[in-house]
């Protein structure tokens, strides 16, 4: 790979390759440029956190992510799948500036438009990072496909449509960002886990006004998580050239998830959000996904919660794998 872009680096923090093919996820995972054919995914970390409105060390979880592949195979048991002939390469980290967010902002947004101009046919997946990375990558999308309309499925507990004027580029405005620059329109968002008491009236009147298509996990799980999802991945589908899944780790109920700072109560069960994104691998549609919001430094001693993302991205290669 021709990584003119300086902003992506080699993690901090890696496996050794092994002589032969062991059977677990280290192992499996490339570095990227060691394949002769272009992988079937790129992955890459966004380890930002400066810009959350609550305090977070969701710029750690990229580095725990990896460090947790080799309690993982590659065979997916429920399945009967084996994922190892399906190319997956590690592009490394985003250089994160010290202080400036607004330039670690903008390296995303190049490292993510880099990406897809080196590798067009590849699925992007990034490894946040807290939430405000989301509107980075897909400016960075745009900036490659300015012509083709892009569709968002988030999977998350809140709207993120706090006003940018009042908090500033940050995790709780990423969706109202895109929608007010033009990126994104508002009826071609769909937000899937909403629940009790974390999104306030004006914020829910915002989101109708911009026609955001709002599902509560109780209306979700009367109809089934997964025929939800399918239902509104078809729909985007019908309505935009590429889909962007953001899914935002707090969509996870809180007895769950220790890791992740703005869990609560009535959330997802994790069978639900596995599942959930079994369905969403499946859909070709699906161009880049994103997963944010995972704190390692909050999580238990046994890291529980970041155990539960990397099985939530592992079921997402495997419906990849299913629709190769």
């Amino acid at each position: 790979m021709d990584l003119t872009n300086k902003w992506l680096y080699e993690p901090n923090w890696s496996w050794n390759p092994s002589t032969e093919q062991s059977g677990y996820v280290h192992d499996w995972i490339q570095k990227i440029g060691e394949g002769k054919t272009p992988p079937d995914c790129i992955l890459y970390g966004a380890p930002l956190s400066k810009s959350s409105i609550s305090v977070s060390g969701a710029s750690l979880y990229p580095e725990v992510f990896r460090k947790l592949w080799k309690q993982f195979a590659t065979y997916n048991f429920d399945e009967d799948i084996d994922l190892s002939s399906y190319k997956v390469a590690d592009a490394g980290d985003i250089l994160m500036h010290t202080t400036d967010v607004a330039e670690s902002h903008r390296r995303i947004e190049i490292a993510t438009n880099a990406l897809k101009q080196t590798f067009p046919s590849s699925t992007l997946c990034m490894i946040g990072g807290d939430h405000s990375t989301t509107a980075c990558a897909i400016r960075g999308l745009k900036r490659e496909q300015p012509n083709r309309t892009i569709g968002i499925l988030q999977l998350d507990t809140h709207l993120d449509v706090r006003d940018p004027a009042e908090y500033g580029p940050a995790n709780g405005t990423p969706i109202r960002q895109l929608i007010e620059q033009g990126i994104v329109r508002g009826e071609h968002v769909v937000n899937i886990g909403l629940h009790g008491y974390y999104n306030t009236k004006s914020l829910v009147e915002y989101a109708k006004k911009h026609h955001i298509r709002t599902h509560s996990l109780k209306a979700a799980r009367k109809k089934g998580v997964s025929a939800l999802i399918e239902q509104e991945l078809k729909w985007l589908s019908s309505q935009t050239d590429l889909i962007y899944v953001t899914v935002d780790m707090d969509v996870i109920d809180i007895s769950f998830a220790p890791g992740v700072p703005a869990a609560t109560p009535g959330g997802m069960r994790t069978e639900e959000l596995f599942e959930g994104l079994l369905t969403i691998g499946k859909y070709p549609a699906v161009n880049h996904i994103d997963f944010v919001c995972l704190d390692p430094s909050r999580d238990s001693r046994i890291e529980e919660t970041c155990r539960i993302g990397v099985h939530a991205w592992l079921q997402f290669m495997t419906g990849r794998m299913m629709c190769k």
